[in-house]
């Protein structure tokens, strides 16, 4: 925004590598790009509540890209005494990574603050509220997939299932079987 380029101020930046199963590792690359006034929103009845889905679908807001295996990818900020249940498919794993203020999160409202992350239980739901007696919002992120249950093994930007799939990526680079940046 033009205010951060004037006065400067934190920004976060998030990278999130989501992994494929064995059987779809090698399919072609694609990318998606979304500009983020593009990037869906749903907000709570209240307003105090509102939700940027990058992946997935909360509060009425579904998101534009399209993803390979199913997650969720959400920036959720709430403001003091907001309160929200989102709704996560049975089976699937996953976190809420709290980076800025705190965050009650499940049934037991577990306080989660700036720079923890909260792992999330069996169940189909998780609660996500903000005291209405803090004086700050919260931003959290929530992420959630299906458990591959797979071995990983990975080297710098590479993940693969077994050292020797590492291996063989690391001499595909080093040969140029990845393509080249065009100057």
């Amino acid at each position: 925004s033009a205010a951060m380029q004037a006065a400067g101020g934190k920004m976060h930046g998030f990278q999130v590598w989501v992994n494929l199963p064995a059987a779809d590792k090698m399919i072609a690359p694609r990318y998606q790009e979304v500009p983020g006034d593009a990037i869906p929103v749903g907000q709570s009845a209240d307003g105090k509540v509102m939700v940027r889905v990058i992946a997935g679908e909360a509060l009425g807001a579904r998101a534009v890209i399209d993803t390979h295996t199913p997650i969720v990818y959400q920036h959720w900020t709430l403001a003091p005494g907001g309160r929200a249940t989102q709704p996560l498919p049975t089976g699937y794993n996953g976190l809420v990574y709290v980076f800025r203020g705190a965050v009650q999160v499940g049934a037991a409202r577990t306080e989660v603050s700036d720079g923890q992350v909260a792992f999330l239980g069996q169940g189909d739901a998780v609660d996500l509220a903000v005291r209405e007696t803090t004086g700050d919002s919260a931003d959290l992120l929530l992420l959630a997939g299906v458990p591959l249950d797979e071995p990983v093994a990975r080297w710098g930007p590479f993940v693969m299932n077994t050292s020797t799939q590492i291996q063989t990526a690391l001499d595909d680079f080093h040969a140029g079987r990845m393509g080249a940046i065009a100057h």
